[in-house]
């Protein structure tokens, strides 16, 4: 194309000699935009320190706020992954997957339930273990999406509800040796090792078992709780976990075949949870939305090989494409075909039903 004049407005109109076709080219800039605004979200530095004024600055940076980063799958398969949920506000939630490297998933959900982890982890293929805090719904999850995958619960976190039972000064004697058993799991890290604290653990609970039976009658209630309520707590969240096999996972030789795997949530509580709590904290005064949208900005450029910057502008959906997207959900459930998008959870029937009982959604 040649050049051919400009517009009443000053811009270069071009002609195509062949088919004598004009138009104008615009220069796009939101690539380089994409980049310092993700510069300034990931840093210390304020607006004002940025290559434009505050002011300029947030009304350049308003369009990519309307931008959703959302989970490229690659469909590969990891031999362990770490999941946690972070808390944003009231009601609000980002569950995470992520391995020792990178983010592999993210999910926005309105609490840590069954169905919000089951979103979470449905595009992840099945991993041959999952380390995780215990948090509610994920066990049901797991056995859904997840059946074959080997649970390592972190043995940090179960000394934790110990500790936050027996006080790390424990008064009665049960409680002094219980906290000691507990601090003792942190150091279980062969097999020889964890047989020695699982049979010590049996044997405090033989040895104080007639002690955590006792009852104080209750007079507001009249019936009889337990005396020692939260060394009985403490015991039977051990034991559960020791049922259920999940605290010495990471010695089974049938998973650690193929390497060693994690007994602690550590690296996803030190490499993901701990920059995105920083990242709020020091760009505190966002919207709750915001917010959100800042935490999947980060775990968007930390997961394995983001697209680059101009393919996510052009790739990933908008507020309004979300909006379009849920209204053609609820009004036109009949033309729907095919899975649903951007990991929307409406469901048709849970918007028109007939019974009285509440049917919440994530």
């Amino acid at each position: 194309m040649v050049r051919n004049g400009r517009t009443a407005a000053g811009t270069q109109r071009w002609l195509c000699k062949s088919c004598r076709a004009t138009a104008t080219h615009r220069i796009d800039n939101d690539a380089k935009l994409l980049k310092t605004f993700l510069g300034w979200l990931f840093s210390s530095r304020t607006q004002d320190e940025t290559r434009w004024s505050a002011r300029t600055f947030r009304r350049k940076c308003a369009k990519l706020w309307e931008v959703w980063p959302i989970p490229q799958q690659t469909g590969e398969v990891h031999r362990a992954v770490f999941v946690d949920g972070l808390h944003i506000a009231k009601g609000v939630h980002v569950l995470i997957a992520s391995t020792e490297e990178h983010v592999i998933g993210w999910y926005l959900a309105r609490s840590e339930n069954s169905r919000a982890w089951a979103a979470l982890m449905s595009p992840i293929p099945p991993p041959d273990g999952v380390v995780t805090d215990g948090g509610s719904g994920f066990g049901k999850a797991r056995k859904k999406v997840w059946p074959e995958t080997r649970v390592q619960r972190c043995v940090f976190h179960a000394f934790s509800q110990v500790k936050k039972q027996t006080t790390t000064r424990p008064k009665l004697q049960a409680g002094v040796e219980l906290y000691g058993l507990a601090k003792e799991l942190l150091h279980a890290k062969t097999p020889s090792a964890a047989t020695a604290w699982l049979q010590a653990s049996n044997d405090w609970c033989e040895r104080w078992e007639d002690f955590l039976a006792e009852r104080t009658p209750n007079e507001e209630t009249g019936k009889r709780d337990w005396t020692h309520e939260r060394l009985v707590t403490a015991r039977n969240g051990l034991n559960a976990l020791i049922r259920r096999g999940r605290l010495f996972t990471f010695l089974d030789p049938e998973l650690t075949a193929e390497g060693p795997v994690p007994s602690t949530n550590n690296r996803h509580e030190g490499g993901v949870n701990a920059p995105l709590r920083d990242m709020l904290r020091l760009h505190r005064g966002m919207s709750t939305l915001r917010r959100v949208k800042a935490v999947f900005w980060w775990c968007c450029m930390h997961s394995d090989n983001p697209l680059p910057a101009a393919e996510i502008l052009a790739a990933m959906p908008t507020d309004e494409d979300i909006a379009a997207l849920c209204r053609r959900i609820v009004y036109e459930p009949q033309k729907r075909d095919g899975p649903v998008e951007w990991g929307d959870g409406l469901v048709w029937a849970e918007l028109h039903h007939s019974t009285p009982w509440r049917i919440d959604w994530d």
